[in-house]
């Protein structure tokens, strides 16, 4: 149902237009405990969910994504999953021109658009309209990073990198080749570094943006972590990294240097044992949430949940309900969704 002006709704209450369409997201480092909290938040708000996560796009990338089973959606839509080969360098700027059509069909159907995930460019670049400049490319210049990296390791590119732009560089993991060299590019291509180019957007919102983060004891994450690298383990981590392999999908693809894989290809070629990959994928993941937290430390109008006290779940997602009460409550939806608090199932 869509409102003009001052129309009724079906509850009887005076709608008040809003100026901009609303926009819910949820944030916060990897195994922190998004998922379970965006369910019932989405219940509650009338709401369809948005992955904001750069590798749940993909196909056949389920364990090593921790993409949650359709069985265990509880019915909720979920958007930008599954969307594309684990061949097609899927990109922000794609994430962002997606999501913004995706917004604008939930909002029509009169539901709350609600971004739920850990990108920190791909949900920033939605949430505050950022402008993807066209750059061009130098094939010459990639072919020519490629070959140091391979030459001398990710690690001595990735130090190339922090000469020039030390502030993309905290935020890329070495391993991440295509966006270190990318970012080097962009240097060469316009004498301005990407963080430069990302610290100049205006950071001004297409949107009624209420955007909520979560957070917790940073060992208590990391603990969080190594357990679900485990799970992972157990769901069959490698069977999957194998499957893609044998398929033809190459080790060079974006997808392949995502976490959960990048480190399973040496294990699966026999170059590395079981034990150190696991060893490295904890580390880096533990590595990646770190870096994460400072992405989002640096966003706008973020207000914190901390989560730490994990048999307090029912407070806390109170508390995030009434955040995004606070923001939307003389909105529609706020007002007749009040029955999930009567035992109303949302469906």
């Amino acid at each position: 149902m869509t409102l003009h002006g001052n129309e009724q709704d079906n509850c009887g209450n005076q709608a008040v237009k809003s100026r901009k369409p609303r926009l819910a997201a949820l944030i916060g480092p990897t195994a922190v405990g998004k998922t379970a909290y965006s369910l019932e938040i989405a219940k509650r708000w009338n709401a369809e969910i948005i992955s904001g996560d750069s590798m749940q796009v993909y196909k056949g990338m389920d364990v090593g994504t921790a993409k949650l089973p359709l069985e265990e959606r509880e019915g909720i839509p979920h958007h930008l999953i599954d969307i594309c080969e684990p061949e097609h360098p899927f990109s922000a700027a794609e994430f962002q021109e997606r999501c913004r059509e995706l917004i604008a069909e939930i909002t029509a159907r009169g539901r709350l658009p609600f971004i739920v995930g850990g990108t920190g460019l791909y949900v920033e670049s939605v949430c505050y309209e950022y402008e993807f400049a066209e750059t061009g490319s130098d094939e010459a210049f990639r072919a020519e990073q490629q070959r140091f990296a391979e030459t001398h390791g990710a690690e001595a590119l990735h130090a190339r990198l922090k000469l020039v732009d030390p502030a993309s560089a905290e935020r890329l993991h070495p391993n991440d080749l295509r966006r270190v060299i990318r970012a080097l590019e962009v240097a060469h291509l316009t004498g301005v570094t990407m963080s430069e180019q990302l610290a100049g957007q205006t950071k001004t919102s297409p949107y009624d943006l209420c955007l909520v983060g979560l957070t917790m004891d940073r060992q208590k994450l990391y603990d969080r972590v190594d357990r679900r690298v485990d799970l992972m383990l157990e769901e069959g981590l490698a069977d999957e990294v194998r499957r893609l392999l044998e398929r033809g999908v190459p080790e060079n693809a974006v997808s392949m240097r995502g976490l959960g894989y990048k480190e399973i290809v040496p294990y699966i070629r026999g170059e590395r044992t079981l034990e150190e990959a696991v060893r490295l994928l904890k580390r880096d993941t533990r590595h990646f949430a770190k870096r994460q937290l400072s992405w989002f430390r640096h966003m706008r109008g973020i207000t914190w949940v901390d989560v730490t006290d994990e048999r307090n779940f029912s407070g806390n997602v109170q508390a995030i309900h009434d955040i995004l009460a606070g923001k939307f409550e003389n909105q529609l939806e706020y007002i007749c969704n009040q029955s999930f608090f009567d035992g109303g199932n949302g469906q």
